[in-house]
């Protein structure tokens, strides 16, 4: 019951082999201090925000210095979603932090609160500011962090605050040079939204996926800015992304079941009512646009989700080092895996640039 993978002398294989350093992860605990933690049903509000986070790094680098990652989580999901994908970061030189928002993880006193995502961009920051700042006995990784290299990635609710962190016209962050969203919710966004920078920006979406529509948010992204990419994946469902699909979903024909009715809890009758507070149709946020409601069709026949991980591991990884490695020739090794080798190797990647 394992997922096929590709020919082993596929330029996909190589890239879903570990890096050349071995990984290492410490658990660090960023208080920011200028900003508030609003109330949150029963639960009361705090004067600052706390982000207790894990940062992932390559225990043996000696190199220059580091690109950096910031990865968001979902709605009631966790730092720890996406282990696979950290890991294999880090183990080619990449150090990357994850948190959990103080609003929107799965252990959120008073229930995970999606509104809260217009806080998240200043998390995102307060996050590089922070391991900018590491030294001495607080920094696990050797090496300065690139102060050029800096990306983010996210996924479901976290591919929104990506979005928000790189293009939004108040609360992105200019330091941002490369991001990815996974299976991110876009629809909201008209052409406008992204003229703010031309930062490479990667989308990774599940043509299956019941939570976040394929059509609507993803399909007609390249569209929209000539700067995005597309992976599409072929009945790739919303949950199977996450590292607990692989293997606890394997033998589920829509997974994404278990997520509609934990998720449309958390969002309420409106889910797009989060869009509220994002800005107007001025800076691009334009909720007149064909929203999509979340779990509305009939769920689909899902992808295996060790292959859909896959996928997506190569697709990421890929991509950042075509942005981001210091050697020309891997720069574009990693760009013919993304535009050509990846939808040759996988009959289920669509790649649309």
């Amino acid at each position: 019951t394992a997922p096929e993978r590709p020919a082993a002398d596929s330029l996909s294989a190589a890239w879903l082999e570990p890096g050349p350093y071995t990984v290492g992860q410490v658990e660090l605990t960023f208080v920011d201090e200028s900003r508030r933690t609003a109330a949150n049903g029963e639960a009361p509000g705090a004067p600052s925000r706390t982000l207790p986070s894990t940062l992932w790094y390559p225990r043996d680098y000696d190199g220059d210095s580091l690109p950096l990652i910031v990865h968001s989580h979902g709605i009631l999901s966790s730092r720890t979603e996406m282990p696979y994908l950290m890991e294999a970061l880090a183990s080619r030189g990449y150090v990357v932090v994850a948190t959990d928002y103080p609003l929107t993880s799965g252990g959120t006193p008073g229930g995970a609160n999606a509104a809260d995502v217009v806080n998240q961009p200043g998390d995102v920051s307060f996050l590089i500011d922070s391991v900018l700042a590491l030294d001495g006995a607080d920094k696990p990784f050797n090496g300065p962090i690139d102060g050029s290299r800096i990306g983010l990635s996210g996924y479901s609710l976290g591919g929104l605050t990506t979005l928000l962190s790189t293009y939004h016209a108040e609360l992105r962050d200019p330091r941002v040079s490369a991001a990815v969203a996974i299976a991110g919710p876009s629809a909201v966004f008209a052409p406008l939204f992204f003229e703010t920078t031309a930062v490479p920006f990667l989308a990774v979406a599940g043509t299956a996926d019941a939570l976040i529509e394929y059509e609507r948010n993803a399909a007609d992204l390249t569209a929209r800015a000539d700067n995005l990419a597309l992976v599409g994946i072929e009945a790739g469902s919303h949950l199977g992304f996450a590292d607990i699909a692989e293997p606890a979903f394997r033998f589920m024909e829509t997974p994404d079941s278990l997520g509609c009715s934990a998720v449309l809890a958390a969002l309420g009758e409106n889910p797009n009512a989060l869009f509220d507070e994002l800005g107007t149709a001025a800076i691009g946020v334009d909720r007149g646009r064909d929203l999509p409601g979340i779990c509305e069709d009939v769920l689909q026949p899902a992808l295996h989700p060790g292959r859909q991980q896959m996928i997506t591991q190569v697709a990421i990884v890929s991509f950042f080092e075509s942005v981001f490695s210091p050697d020309g020739e891997q720069r574009e090794l990693a760009a013919a895996t993304l535009t050509e080798a990846l939808a040759a190797d996988f009959a289920e990647a669509r790649v649309r640039r």
